[in-house]
């Protein structure tokens, strides 16, 4: 008898150490280095307390963290835009989800050349991305800075270098170098003009807010998502996930320690 109660005693204790003592359910985040993976640092303790360890994963392409997500090596990604994430399902065939909406990269118009867009030349040399997803965020600020004329009743979203109907200064545009080498030619100075996605600005030393000539507005539809295979919007990880990046502490540290270059939204 004195066995048999031993060993209940026993069971029932390791049934209640595994109940208060189990192991974290564990994320797996993919992102590109600044500012979505500093971000992520901040969120780490405050998943903690809820169970769930988060594990970053840095990047510092476009390309892999979608396909390291479909193929199941990410829980979920952040380093994209609407657009782009639109753009990549339909390209690949994607079946994935947007779990909510975190912040705002305004993209810039960079110059080593020039100090303001009206000295621009006549026939200056404007460099883009090769990503045909940036094109019509570009052109869209370009417009908005009344360089060019789009193309009425286009999507400017999907706005192409052939939309453009009207060019008063002939400017020539030149979108052959890869969104990541963009920092590398305007550091060089090539052409007379860069546009600069802010992360890979903001990673490489440049201030989006006082180096650029010009910025897009904080009001820009590019909001960076956190990204995830359908169906897992919905998980208990990926909500707390989500709602630990829209925390009041989370937003206001993304105001205090990039000041405006990187804007925090509440919305998806």
């Amino acid at each position: 008898m004195k066995k048999l109660l031993s060993s209940v005693i026993l069971g029932a204790s390791v049934l209640a150490l595994a109940a208060c003592g189990g192991e974290d359910e564990k994320l797996v985040v993919g992102a590109s280095n600044t500012p979505h993976a500093v971000i992520l640092e901040k969120v780490k303790p405050i998943l903690e307390e809820q169970g769930i360890e988060l594990e970053i994963e840095p990047y510092t392409d476009y390309v892999l963290p979608n396909q390291d997500l479909d193929n199941g090596d990410l829980d979920a990604n952040f380093f994209q835009h609407i657009p782009y994430f639109e753009a990549q399902k339909a390209d690949f065939d994607y079946d994935f989800a947007n779990a909510g909406g975190i912040h705002i990269e305004p993209i810039g118009i960079y110059s080593k050349k020039y100090s303001s867009l009206e000295e621009l030349p006549e026939g200056a040399t404007i460099l883009l991305s090769n990503s045909v997803a940036d094109h019509g965020r570009m052109l869209s600020l370009l417009e908005a800075q009344g360089l060019i004329t789009l193309a009425e009743g286009i999507d400017k979203t999907k706005a192409e270098i052939k939309d453009i109907v009207d060019n008063p200064k002939n400017f020539e545009f030149d979108a052959n170098t890869a969104a990541e080498l963009l920092v590398q030619m305007y550091e060089n100075e090539e052409g007379d003009a860069v546009l600069i996605n802010s992360n890979f600005a903001i990673d490489n030393g440049i201030n989006p807010l006082e180096d650029s000539i010009a910025i897009e507005s904080s009001e820009s539809p590019y909001v960076n998502i956190i990204a995830v295979k359908s169906g897992d919007e919905d998980s208990k990880e990926i909500k707390a996930l989500v709602d630990a990046l829209r925390s009041k502490e989370v937003q206001d540290f993304i105001v205090e320690e990039w000041g405006g270059s990187v804007v925090p939204v509440s919305g998806e």
